[in-house]
């Protein structure tokens, strides 16, 4: 009897303290042990190790304990243990599908905490549709249920329609609500509501908040309202990380604020904060707008300190800046160390590197990596400058082949490609078949005419393109030039009116 009332009075100290030790628990395989052991003895919820396995980036252990658990029938399955395992699904949603089944049989559903987790899983699945069918189904969303749905919206005119019902039904907005909404303002239509969004939070006193903020600076930068987005930064409290690589990168994105970003790359790091590959590749775009190669290798020596020496955002804004700064083989030199190089790599590289474009496609090609249209015009570029015909030729049949043709920036490209060639009937050709015409489409046909000698022609398309559209400095550059050379040869032999040509 004394013997059981001991061994009673030990596993109940045991519980207590093992219960504790879990949350605090450094050894991850010997607090697994630990919980397995508690666990058959005790009705221990199994969430607290789970999101501890989360936070260790171990979602494979977690979802591993909770199908234990559900396997071995435990009593302790909860809730919040259904939530933690549906977030730890976000890679494997097939596994989400069965939580989902699970939750549904044993009557967890009805537990908004569950729910919310399933259209969140459903919404990172791309299977948004199934996450509103879950959202409609519910009696008495609360806001984490608004939100979800909202951050889940792909349709920018739907998310904002949705953030409009919520506010028509008395919704209170609050700082995630006001993020995700402000996110979705990516259109200049919706520029105007962000604004609005943005009175709304300075009538309800939510300016201070650090994530509403970060989004208002981003929403001004996209839209090169500089003096709005810094204007939000100064006045903000507290800033972080996201808050200063938010306005860095819109001065660098801006183009004629690359001083003022490495201004306030500086001041970051005179602030402590701690940097990544976004502060990197911002700072490092604004160099090469600037041409500052002295700050470029500094950055350059920081990405390498900091282990963002192969990262491909950082090198690739590398390559771009030292080609600009007109040292091309360090830019070379980057390429080659990549370990892994996307589209944006190869293209940058056989921009700046005309001798080597075609060879340079045909590896990119081999490596498995699928051309783009800035790929092409880069690639068209370096075919013009060197004058190399059958490669362009070759070119142009695997645009059409692979459906690049007639995309207009690739088809304004062959324009003038064909042109430098001075195959002009080819020029027109492409012209003709393009289902739209921009102004650069109309000019590159202009100055192929005028660099070829066929004035009459470049008038007559200058003319015909102002019946369509507003001529550019650029069109009136190539035609002038046509003129020029048509009164050089034309006053000789006194033929050249310009009124009985179409000028007035």
């Amino acid at each position: 009897m004394i013997t059981s009332q001991l061994n009673y009075e030990s596993l109940g100290r045991t519980f207590i303290k093992s219960s504790r030790t879990l949350k605090y628990y450094h050894s991850f395989h010997h607090g697994h042990r630990l919980f397995d052991e508690l666990a058959q003895r005790t009705n221990v919820s199994p969430h607290h190790f789970m999101l501890k396995c989360l936070h260790q980036n171990r979602q494979s252990e977690a979802l591993g304990i909770f199908k234990k658990h559900v396997k071995l029938g435990l009593s302790n399955i909860d809730e919040v243990a259904i939530a933690v395992a549906l977030k730890a699904c976000r890679r494997q949603p097939k596994l989400g599908y069965q939580i989902h089944g699970f939750a549904l049989t044993s009557g967890f559903l009805s537990h908004l905490s569950v729910s919310n987790s399933l259209m969140n899983m459903y919404s990172k699945s791309d299977e948004f549709g199934q996450a509103l069918t879950i959202f409609n189904s519910l009696d008495n969303p609360d806001i984490v249920s608004w939100n979800t749905v909202l951050s889940g919206f792909e349709n920018v005119g739907d998310a904002l329609g949705f953030a409009c019902q919520m506010h028509s039904l008395g919704v209170v907005f609050e700082a995630v609500t006001y993020t995700a909404a402000l996110a979705h303002c990516t259109d200049h239509e919706e520029f105007c509501f962000g604004t609005q969004l943005h009175c709304h939070v300075l009538k309800f006193g939510l300016e201070s908040e650090i994530f509403i903020g970060n989004a208002l600076i981003t929403l001004y930068s996209k839209w090169s309202r500089i003096v709005e987005a810094e204007t939000v930064f100064y006045e903000m409290p507290k800033r972080d990380l996201v808050s200063w690589n938010a306005v860095v990168s819109g001065y660098s994105q801006e183009g004629s604020f690359g001083l003022k970003a490495m201004w306030a790359f500086k001041e970051m790091t005179r602030e402590d904060m701690k940097l990544d590959h976004v502060s990197l590749t911002s700072v490092v775009s604004a160099c090469g707008q600037e041409r500052d190669l002295k700050l470029g290798r500094q950055v350059h020596g920081l990405a390498i300190k900091m282990g963002y020496r192969l990262h491909v955002s950082v090198c690739n804004c590398l390559m771009t800046l030292y080609s600009r700064c007109d040292v091309v083989n360090d830019a070379k030199l980057v390429f080659e160390s990549m370990v892994d190089r996307n589209v944006i790599s190869w293209t940058t590289m056989l921009s700046i590197n005309e001798e080597d474009a075609m060879i340079l496609f045909n590896k990119m090609r081999v490596d498995g990596v699928y051309p783009n249209e800035v790929t092409f015009v880069g690639l068209i570029h370096a075919i013009t400058i060197k004058n190399m015909v059958k490669e362009g030729l070759m070119v142009h049949g695997f645009c059409i082949k692979t459906s690049f043709f007639p995309k207009l920036v690739v088809a304004n490209s062959f324009i003038t490609m064909y042109a430098k060639f001075e195959f002009m009937k080819d020029s027109m050709k492409v012209f003709e078949e393009l289902d739209y015409r921009e102004i650069i489409s109309w000019n590159a046909l202009i100055s192929g005419y005028a660099q070829n000698g066929l004035c009459q022609e470049a008038l007559q398309t200058f003319l015909a393109a102002r019946m369509e559209l507003q001529p550019n400095q650029y069109s009136f550059g190539s035609v002038l030039s046509a003129i020029g050379a048509a009164e050089s040869i034309s006053l000789k032999q006194g033929q050249w009116n310009p009124t009985e040509n179409g000028l007035q």
